[in-house]
């Protein structure tokens, strides 16, 4: 008696009213999205591990980015590659279709997994990636401006901080009390005024693009150095002159590091983005190529048959 147990003619006739299987790209894309996430988060733990606070202490910068780089691309290869592999072989069997129609569809099928995948990645993980970049980049900016403000405080930028309101009246105030020969006060009380007299000089100098001490505040400066210093007139100017270009020249180095700092904030955004896009059109052809390869796993999917007598294999 030969009377069948268990028969699977359907599946060798399997067809779908549409081209796309939704189903299995919607599975592909989840084991993609689910893999790039740990693999992201293991990459992001590897490299707070090897980073150190203390100098000449762990990896430098530069590894560090390489390294990164290298992570999402392997990320998104292997990621893609699994997504596009699992919605190639999830798919329906296309019956009576041309080769080369279900090569196209295998291939699409990938893209789309690896599409959908990095939607929900870029959703999940990109802001809080996008936190710490742009924290490293804010933190970097954030020394050298912290170096600009350090220099500017150095030299006298009291114009931007005074006590007397908003506004930057405080050396036009001490300006009012000049006398020729300037009347012993306390060192807290002198050192404030120069810092207003260095700093509305500096100050002014993005304006008229002269930075040099005006002949009154230069005089005054001498008399007030000459009268606690015990030095004479001339040479109490020598180092007005000398302590100003010093100033000076401190907050034009601050302002190179500032400038310094901000064009590697713009190269580090740039390359980042580049091999962002290289990384994810690797991952969209690793996701193609994984699909069309389980296409044709799919496609070579053995059926069982059974019957009492005997049990034989039909493809």
């Amino acid at each position: 008696m030969n009377e069948t147990l268990s028969t699977y003619p359907a599946a060798l006739d399997e067809q779908s009213d549409s081209a796309v299987s939704w189903g299995a790209i919607f599975a592909g894309a989840a084991a993609a999205a689910a893999l790039s996430l740990i693999l992201i988060l293991l990459g992001m733990g590897l490299g707070f591990s090897a980073v150190s606070p203390w100098a000449d202490s762990g990896v430098s910068a530069g590894k560090i980015g390489v390294g990164t780089i290298v992570w999402l691309a392997l990320t998104q290869i292997i990621a893609s590659g699994l997504g596009g592999y699992i919605a190639g072989r999830l798919r329906v069997k296309w019956a009576s279709v041309h080769r080369d129609e279900v090569f196209f569809r295998d291939t699409a099928h990938g893209f789309l997994a690896w599409a959908v995948a990095t939607l929900v990645t870029a959703a999940l993980v990109m802001s809080s990636v996008g936190a710490v970049i742009g924290g490293g980049v804010k933190a970097g900016a954030s020394v050298a401006s912290g170096a600009a403000t350090a220099a500017s405080a150095a030299a006298g930028s009291a114009a931007q901080n005074s006590d007397i309101g908003d506004e930057s009246y405080g050396y036009y105030v001490d300006a009012l009390f000049r006398t020729d020969r300037p009347a012993p006060v306390s060192d807290d009380a002198v050192r404030a005024e120069v810092a207003r007299i260095f700093g509305k000089t500096l100050v002014n100098a993005k304006d008229t693009g002269t930075v040099q001490l005006s002949a009154e505040d230069r005089q005054y400066l001498a008399q007030v150095v000459a009268q606690r210093s015990n030095l004479t007139q001339p040479e109490a100017e020598k180092r007005v002159d000398a302590v100003f270009a010093q100033a000076r020249q401190a907050v034009e180095e601050a302002k190179v590091a500032v400038k310094q700092a901000a064009d590697e904030a713009r190269k580090l955004a740039a390359w980042t983005s580049i091999w962002m896009f290289i990384a994810l059109l690797c991952g969209a052809f690793v996701g193609a190529l994984g699909a069309t390869f389980g296409g044709r796993q799919r496609e070579a999917v053995v059926y069982l048959t059974t019957t009492r007598d005997t049990a034989y294999v039909t493809r």
